[in-house]
């Protein structure tokens, strides 16, 4: 499994996102529970992605000196390419759990700690299946023919399922919790659960967290053999997913308000995943540079929103 990390690479990198979570972590306590406005979300959201190109250019400078410019500039271009495409795919996390919250109608105040808690259970879960599928990749180059069928049938199942409404009454996980796991229908504060031992009753809030994890671990069954399509260093691979994972909650109090108007996005996230995986099914005929790549994947998503915001959804018409 060959990759450009170092231990001092790992370390920086552990250091630089475990600085930033207790940041986060720290203002979001001092502020203590409360809306989350949408000046606050967008001065957040810059911070993350400030942060993200941060790495990127340090990466870019520290990988030239040690293999040369060229080399570096290409490991620059994989990481913003990855981390582009991550991000783009982490809008469609965004609206389920726009839905999940709107379902169990979760309080405005307790959204923030649900969505830290669900997201650093996913970066944890997700590091694992990095891991796993570099490991593999490493040892089974047929692999990747698997991954980009995979995401081409994801692409198109995706484009045709775009614009339904999910239904989460039929949704087998949350089925299976509800049927499983002792909860009370009222929320406690920010309590995950209430009593000790065998009364130990669990709050809609707990319910909330496990369906954000879960969900966030299926889409990375998409959106991680979508960046292996442009590397398959482990270290490129992590990093640029974790930084586009950190900002998920700044994104989600960004777009909970205006996530309609970006009616045209999942046709465009269909698309990506789509060239994604025709690229990797070529991977051994022809490998496009990366600068196409990022430019490909940039410019679908640039015209499905601007697309979205000049042609306005129509209205829904009412029921009854």
């Amino acid at each position: 499994m060959e990759t450009i990390g170092t231990p001092f690479l790992w370390l920086v990198f552990a250091g630089v996102v475990l600085l930033a979570l207790v940041v986060d972590l720290v203002l979001m306590r001092h502020g203590g529970p409360h809306k989350v406005t949408f000046k606050e979300a967008a001065w957040w959201s810059l911070g993350w992605v400030a942060l993200a190109l941060a790495f990127n250019a340090w990466l870019w400078w520290e990988a030239g000196q040690r293999f040369g410019a060229a080399e570096g500039e290409r490991i620059g271009m994989e990481f913003l390419t990855g981390y582009l495409v991550e991000k783009a795919l982490a809008v469609d996390n965004i609206f389920v759990f726009l839905m999940i919250f709107g379902y169990f109608a979760v309080p405005e105040m307790q959204r923030q700690r649900a969505l830290v808690i669900g997201i650093i259970g996913a970066i944890v879960l997700r590091a694992i299946l990095i891991f796993a599928g570099a490991l593999l990749l490493a040892r089974f180059h047929w692999i990747l023919y698997l991954f980009g069928a995979f995401l081409l049938f994801t692409g198109v199942k995706m484009w045709r399922a775009a614009g339904e409404e999910p239904d989460l009454d039929r949704n087998p996980v949350l089925r299976w919790l509800t049927a499983h796991v002792p909860f009370v229908r009222r929320y406690v504060g920010s309590a995950l659960w209430i009593g000790r031992g065998r009364r130990r009753k669990f709050t809609p809030l707990f319910i909330v967290i496990a369906m954000i994890g879960i969900t966030d671990v299926i889409f990375a069954v998409d959106s991680i053999p979508a960046i292996f399509a442009i590397t398959a260093d482990p270290f490129i691979v992590l990093t640029s997913n974790v930084f586009a994972v950190l900002g998920l909650r700044a994104m989600f109090f960004l777009l909970q308000g205006m996530a309609d108007r970006f009616h045209l996005l999942p046709y465009g996230l269909a698309l990506v995943l789509v060239f994604i995986g025709a690229k990797m099914l070529l991977v051994d005929l022809y490998k496009p540079p990366v600068l196409l790549a990022l430019g490909v994947v940039a410019a679908i998503i640039g015209t499905t929103i601007a697309l979205s915001l000049l042609r306005p959804p129509a209205a829904r018409s009412g029921h009854g």
